[in-house]
């Protein structure tokens, strides 16, 4: 999942990234109104989820919520705040919010509110993603492979990697060029020209070779990347 988070008190931003982050979240971080509308309406970047603050520079979390439903945009968004009367509440979700939350929080129950959101929103990631013989469960943030015996072992990944190998198992058997997994498996800010793809490619492959899967993942060369689904093992 990759969320956008705006969010200007530089610290509670960098402990909500981080929380979400070891949660194995894709979490882009902005601290301006003007630039997170720049964000939403780059389309390369594809967000199932989005944490606004109500109040910022720029333009406040009510008006990006307004801009967003304006245009029909039905972007799941919880609104952050530390406005917590009734009327306040009222005026947040009828700008388009689709939960609130009032500070100070604790991460938890920020974490236990995303969970929500996603359950109830039907354009979210359902709570499974089967391909092959491998299961990606989002509410233990595990990949699992079945056996020869039928029981399922999960494969430890980093972050990255579950990351990664999610975004293949959402388009088994398509090419992604090496710029498309920058677009949508790395954080804005990471550096495009660096080496990371390959890098990370060749870890979460030698991962998956120690768990029986050493061809699940082909490299199409002058293309990109392909999760090959003939090769995975039954």
């Amino acid at each position: 999942m990759r969320i956008l988070l705006v969010e200007d008190e530089p610290n509670l931003g960098a402990v909500i990234q981080q929380s979400l982050s070891r949660e194995k979240y894709i979490v882009d971080w902005v601290q301006d109104g003007l630039e997170a509308w720049d964000y939403l309406e780059n389309p390369q970047i594809h967000y199932t989820l989005a944490i606004l603050d109500w109040l910022l520079p720029g333009l406040s979390g009510i008006e990006l919520c307004q801009r967003l439903r304006a245009q029909h945009n039905a972007l799941p968004i919880l609104m952050l705040t530390a406005k917590d009367r009734m009327e306040d509440k009222v005026i947040g979700l009828d700008a388009g919010a689709d939960d609130y939350l009032v500070k100070p929080f604790v991460m938890a129950e920020l974490r236990a509110r995303l969970r929500a959101l996603q359950r109830r929103s039907p354009q979210l990631r359902p709570q499974q993603l089967q391909v092959g013989n491998l299961r990606l469960d989002y509410g233990t943030a595990t990949v699992s492979i079945q056996t020869a015996g039928g029981d399922r072992q999960v494969i430890p990944l980093t972050a990255k990697e579950f990351q990664l190998l999610e975004y293949f198992m959402q388009h088994p058997n398509q090419i992604l060029k090496r710029e498309q997994l920058m677009n949508q498996v790395w954080e804005i800010q990471a550096d495009p020209t660096s080496n990371v793809v390959p890098a990370q490619m060749r870890l979460l492959r030698r991962k998956l070779a120690e768990y029986g899967c050493p061809q699940l993942l082909e490299t199409v060369y002058g293309l990109g990347y392909r999760l090959n689904l003939p090769h995975v093992q039954k």
